[in-house]
């Protein structure tokens, strides 16, 4: 039997492996495991499991919790290893067979003794960061241990895929490099050394402007966000692609500027955020050396690399991004799911809530399917409740970019004012991109003197680790029903006009796909052609659907525009993939049946739809168990089109 760390906590027997439910024992067997062949002192233990105002029975029961822990293993048959009571505390004795956390660190223990063999290096590297799993301790319901061991672990795991990225720019293997840098300047927008990494692998890959560009945005960002200048060593690499150098595998930043550079993480899931904060966290910053590691752990080497994060800066004022809710015109749809959102924000909270997690409600879906509508109108239906204000907190800037939970906390304070202990405030999170964004807001303490909080997130993204780590109500929107489309047209163009063409109506939503941002977009356009019959109007949309879903004075308000704006928050490889899922024949969603029976493995690997799926961007079936709107195969085969014939006038 193997413990697993490195991800959900679970055991693992073989290739089988069974998450653990959240509860307290498991909590403490995290603790344990943390310190494993360590004694954890009791207190330690009893902070981890119920926090900082424990009980004051904790020491009893914690004896308890022991004995069902002890109780878990016998369920599962976990042999060989046992929970010791020692003086001053309790011990878990485990090695690398057993623990994947100390097998991951004797792998690049391994790694840092072939230090002369950069080949080799990197293999063993690469082979201990495949242990990593997923979002840390995404089942581990303690905040200490999220606050005090995550950020740790974090840190290590990010200083490993700087050193693989080094050991590829050393071999002169920049095209590989560039897939995991991509991710890691995108999820880690101030960690200076990757964006010197990807710079580099540009340059080096024949693409110097593109590498220039980029030194530009990285240089704006520390400049307009953090009143700082890029550091000299990426100044210096801004002058030697000017100059035309070459930054071959001696010269640039790979081995030789690098080499001290030795730690523990991980590669295509350790670019994941981890589950504990990871940038501007209000309680401890997963790349910061100052988290001060507890009694039963070793001190945690200073980072490599300089390390921007943390700073609170607010947006101008001709872009707030807090403000009182808005209202939205000729809201239709989603009763069930307003009904719901509605009933859960209201309800009375139990007994003993004080000091909680506020209640967080998410709303997530494919872009333009209509979740911050739903959000910002049930808000509205609920204003009753929450006498201390109703507030939209906008949480990526126009371009795109994610801001600070620092930032966004200071706003929320300013807007919400001082006091008002014991009222009620909602706040709408909208458009959140990972949840490490939003971990830190829903922090019991960051309210301590302030209204009592619900909190409703909206997002593209599933966020999966934040309700395994917070809990939650999820709402997934999908497309609208007939039925919801037509109400839509009734409200937005008028009963006079819908109902003397009701099937022309109903062919107009189905060419939208019953998409609530074309729709929308198809509303605005007839309202300006108040002379243009539906019926008409049905051939004008069919003949090319994408061209007519945009706004011709408003050319940014477009399906194709909202499209490519997803697109550009993407992975690389899974943008490329999507691309060819959109322009390749229906198999590639799902396994192909042979002539025996079995089922063939989908071209396009499981991990790779997983990730388009979480992002909204393919929907649940039939047929198999994903799909693709059809608004979207018909831009990515666009988009592959236009791409084509730019490549044949090259």
């Amino acid at each position: 039997m193997r413990f697993q760390l490195l991800g959900p906590l679970a055991l693992a027997d073989g290739p089988d492996a069974v998450v653990l439910q959240p509860s307290k024992p498991v909590i403490l067997l995290a603790a344990l495991l943390l310190h494993a062949n360590s004694t954890v002192s009791a207190e330690y233990l009893q902070r981890a499991v119920w926090g900082e105002d424990q009980p004051a029975t904790a020491k009893a029961a914690l004896q308890t919790c022991v004995l069902r822990l002890r109780r878990l293993f016998t369920k599962h048959g976990v042999t060989g290893t046992s929970i010791e009571a020692v003086p001053g505390g309790y011990r878990i004795t485990a090695g690398p067979p057993t623990l994947d956390l100390l097998g991951f660190r004797d792998q690049v223990r391994r790694a840092t003794a072939l230090a002369g063999d950069p080949e080799a290096e990197l293999y063993t590297l690469k082979d201990a960061l495949s242990l990593w799993q997923g979002s840390l301790l995404a089942n581990v319901r303690s905040d200490v241990l999220h606050r005090d061991e995550v950020p740790r672990l974090s840190e290590e795991r990010l200083r490993a895929v700087e050193r693989v990225c080094d050991l590829l720019l050393g071999l002169g293997r920049c095209g590989e490099a560039l897939v995991d840098l991509w991710t890691a300047t995108r999820v880690y927008p101030g960690h200076e050394r990757f964006h010197e990494q990807l710079i580099e692998a540009l340059y080096r890959t024949g693409r110097q402007s593109q590498a220039l560009a980029e030194y530009r945005r990285v240089k704006g960002f520390l400049l307009d966000e953090l009143g700082v200048d890029p550091s000299p060593s990426l100044r210096q690499l801004e002058l030697s692609i000017l100059r035309g150098e070459d930054l071959g595998a001696g010269g640039g930043s790979g081995t030789s500027r690098a080499a001290g550079i030795r730690g523990t993480g991980g590669i295509a899931g350790a670019l994941e955020p981890a589950s504990a904060p990871a940038l501007s966290s209000a309680s401890a910053p997963a790349l910061s050396s100052a988290s001060a590691p507890s009694s039963a752990s070793a001190p945690v080497p200073a980072p490599a690399a300089r390390v921007i994060q943390g700073a609170a800066v607010p947006l101008p004022a001709t872009a707030p991004g807090v403000t009182p809710v808005p209202a939205v015109p000729h809201f239709t749809g989603r009763e069930a799911e307003a009904a719901a959102m509605a009933a859960r924000l209201t309800a009375l909270p139990p007994p003993g809530a004080d000091g909680q997690r506020p209640l967080t409600l998410l709303v997530s879906g494919a872009p333009g399917i209509g979740k911050s509508a739903l959000a910002q109108h049930v808000a509205h239906l609920v204003r009753d409740s929450f006498p201390a204000g109703r507030l939209l907190v906008r949480m990526t800037r126009t371009d795109g970019h994610p801001r600070t939970a620092d930032e966004v906390a200071a706003e929320v304070a300013a807007a919400l004012g001082p006091g008002r202990a014991g009222e009620r405030a909602l706040l709408v999170l909208d458009d959140v991109v990972d949840a490490d964004q939003v971990r830190p807001l829903l922090d019991p303490g960051v309210r301590a003197e302030g209204p009592d909080l619900a909190v409703t997130v909206t997002s593209r993204m599933g966020l999966g680790g934040l309700i395994a780590t917070h809990g939650g109500w999820v709402h997934r929107l999908t497309a609208f029903t007939e039925a919801e489309s037509y109400a839509l047209l009734l409200a937005a163009l008028g009963p006079e006009r819908v109902e003397a063409e009701p099937g022309a109506a109903r062919q107009l939503a189905a060419l939208c796909g019953h998409f609530p941002a074309a729709l929308r977009i198809l509303t605005t356009r007839l309202l300006t052609r108040p002379g243009l019959r539906l019926g008409d109007a049905v051939d004008w949309l069919g003949d090319d659907p994408l061209a007519r879903l945009t706004l011709t004075d408003s050319p940014d308000h477009s399906v194709s525009g909202l499209f490519d704006r997803a697109l550009g928050r993407l992975d690389p490889r899974l943008s490329e993939a999507l691309l060819r899922i959109g322009t390749g024949p229906p198999e590639l969603l799902h396994a192909a049946e042979g002539g025996d029976g079995t089922k063939s493995a989908p071209p396009v690997p499981e991990d790779v739809l997983e990730q388009l799926a979480d992002a909204g961007l393919l929907e649940d079936g039939p047929p198999g168990p994903y799909r693709i709107h059809d608004l979207l195969r018909t831009h990515l085969r666009r988009t592959v089109r236009i791409r084509n014939r730019r490549t044949e006038k090259v």
